[in-house]
């Protein structure tokens, strides 16, 4: 499933290195990550490459659930526990005993469930609505996030202990944005695959279209560029794709704005203006390097990456 994963970027190779270490534990992971980064591949892959990768993997997603059935899905429920509740019903943890849950945009639980799903991440025991008595269930827990948790604790969103319980390894996955020179590496490997997949000849790009993808910022990260990639496909499968062939959004992205920095007419030496800036986040965060790379617009493992290149401490 790793292969999944497709990303030649150091901040990306960094996030690879660590899954396939966290891969073979059972330790609670936390996914943090935009919306189209994959975080659900990189949950698969997880289980994939765990001890129990042939056991049941159940995904929930939070933000789909109806407030009222949200305890119901999750520990399940007894006949009669309440109106509409005509069966018995074996909730979704007790349904992957053994196995793998992963509760994707777990910001969205329910508040009044934040302690009770506590509870089983630090017992192991879950009780059904209705039941006067505990189950015990041996799961693993992958949870993801597209929110900053850390923003839901302060607003009283979400609790902190719980965040605390689930961030035992957090991995976050880099925007596309932050692995511009995985794009091309991308459209090659979706080109192939949709053109097989629909038995269909492979196109190609032009260098100006390339070009054009290149540069777009790809805001709904590697969902959006793979279905851009699955239309083209399609509809112009076999031919030699030119920009006037790609999407509106990509063609008539707004101008670029006036530069953040301008360049001297002597030039810069641009890895001692790199280091200067990440020893001045570092500075102004006393240290903090997640907060370091949120000053810098990057991800926390390119932070660690650069400063490991240029021997930062």
């Amino acid at each position: 499933m790793f292969e999944r994963l497709i990303g030649q970027s150091p901040n990306f190779e960094a996030l690879l290195r660590s899954a396939r270490m966290i891969a073979a534990t059972d330790v609670t992971v936390l996914i943090i990550g935009e919306t189209g980064t994959g975080k659900e591949v990189l949950a698969h892959a997880l289980k994939e490459h765990s001890p129990r990768a042939n056991k049941p993997f159940i995904t929930l997603n939070c933000a789909a659930l109806p407030e009222a059935l949200a305890e119901s899905e999750l520990f399940g429920h007894r006949k009669g526990a309440f109106t509409g509740a005509v069966t018995s019903q074996i909730g979704r943890l007790q349904a992957a005993d053994g196995g793998t849950v992963f509760l994707d945009e777990v910001d969205s639980l329910p508040a009044a469930l934040q302690a009770k799903f506590l509870r089983f991440l630090e017992t192991g025991e879950i009780q059904p609505v209705g039941e006067t008595h505990t189950l015990n269930v041996d799961v693993r827990v992958i949870a993801a996030t597209n929110a900053n948790l850390q923003e839901k604790i302060s607003r009283g969103e979400f609790r902190k202990d719980l965040y605390y319980r689930l961030n035992v390894v957090p991995l976050e996955i880099p925007p596309l944005r932050e692995r511009m020179g995985d794009i091309q590496l991308l459209l090659q490997h979706f080109m192939k695959q949709f053109a097989e997949e629909h038995k269909l000849p492979e196109a190609s790009f032009t260098k100006a279209a390339l070009n054009r993808l290149t540069a777009y910022s790809w805001p709904g990260n590697v969902r959006e560029l793979r279905n851009v990639c699955e239309r083209l496909a399609i509809l112009l499968a076999g031919r030699m794709i030119d920009e006037s062939n790609l999407p509106q959004e990509i063609v008539n992205r707004a101008p670029s704005q006036k530069p953040v920095f301008d360049l001297p007419e002597v030039g810069i030496e641009l890895e001692k203006v790199e280091m200067d800036l990440i020893r001045q986040a570092l500075s102004r965060t006393n240290g903090n390097r997640s907060r370091s790379a949120r000053l810098l617009g990057i991800s926390r493992d390119t932070l660690l990456y650069r400063m490991q290149k240029y021997g930062i401490s």
